[in-house]
């Protein structure tokens, strides 16, 4: 079959990066469910239990294909993506999602821990698309996702790196819309709220070496760990994944899970002198009070 007769079924190849967990993980499932061959990939094909056996609890093992491939690495990228096509076809679907999430205020954040997050988040995602933009084009047709976050649309509190490389990874999927737009090819951003993930469990120490940031770092705490008790299940927003890629009416933008919509709504509709003033208050009640007005978030201790 054809690239573009495959498409034009809704099925084709696709590639889903960070697939070993979370996200990744119910996303690939999802779209094999969906008929796709699916090549999942990951730096260590060794974690891939878990998806090998969510594929098969899900009947789609024969469709799931585990690819070494490190979106930090030039080379890996263009012959990872390049081994997939051999392999299956040309790729039609590309979803990026691997990524970290660092935290720390600006003033107590390296350097290398922003480049890192850059590395993977923002620059990962541009080397896999490079990489299948040139198919994607020949064939006319093709769906690139970008998988950002609630933090790509508000600058969440003490987690700066993180912030950083999603607001630059939404930038870059906005012009790349336009860009790749007369090819026939399509580009949303998923913007995942609090989403079930091992991402959260890596992240359990802010760097506050001046001591001046300790309410900073006590507030986003509280943040998860409101979040992380209701946090939606990856399948959800795997399933949400699949679901944009079939639907063209999807739009750019798709916020999803615990959280997502109400504070991306929240921020658009909040003056960034109210935005400012909040980070004024040295009452932690006082804080969630004003989060809970703005947001629709109640992050008050339980």
């Amino acid at each position: 079959m054809t690239f573009r007769g495959a498409y034009a079924r809704g099925v084709g190849v696709a590639v889903v990066t960070g697939s070993n967990s979370g996200i990744g993980r119910a996303a690939a499932v999802a779209l094999a469910v969906d008929g796709h061959t699916v090549a999942a990939t990951m730096r260590n094909p060794d974690k891939a239990a878990k998806l090998l056996a969510a594929a098969e609890v899900a009947g789609v093992r024969d469709r799931v294909h585990v690819v070494a491939l490190d979106v930090g690495d030039d080379e890996a990228v263009r012959t990872g993506i390049a081994a997939i096509a051999d392999a299956h076809g040309p790729v039609s679907v590309l979803v990026n999602n691997a990524g970290i999430a660092p935290i720390g205020v600006l003033e107590e954040t390296s350097i290398a821990v922003y480049a890192e997050a850059m590395e993977v988040n923002l620059y990962g995602a541009i080397r896999c698309t490079q990489a299948v933009l040139p198919g994607m084009r020949a064939a006319g047709a093709g769906v690139i996702v970008n998988v950002s976050s609630v933090v790509g649309r508000f600058a969440s509190l003490a987690q700066s790196p993180y912030v950083a490389s999603k607001w630059a990874l939404e930038g870059v999927s906005e012009g790349l819309a336009q860009e790749v737009a007369p090819f026939g090819i399509r580009v949303v951003i998923v913007e995942p709220g609090v989403t079930r993930s091992a991402i959260f469990a890596k992240n359990t120490d802010a760097p506050n070496a001046s001591g001046a940031y300790e309410a900073h770092n006590r507030r986003m705490f509280q943040f998860y760990a409101v979040g992380i008790p209701q946090a939606t299940p990856a399948e959800e927003v795997g399933a949400a994944i699949a679901a944009a890629v079939a639907d063209p009416s999807t739009p750019l933008r798709l916020t999803v899970a615990w959280g997502g919509p109400e504070i991306v709504a929240g921020r658009a509709a909040l003056g960034d002198d109210e935005w400012v003033a909040m980070g004024r208050l040295a009452d932690d009640g006082a804080y969630y009070g004003a989060f809970l007005d703005a947001f629709g978030v109640d992050l008050r201790p339980r």
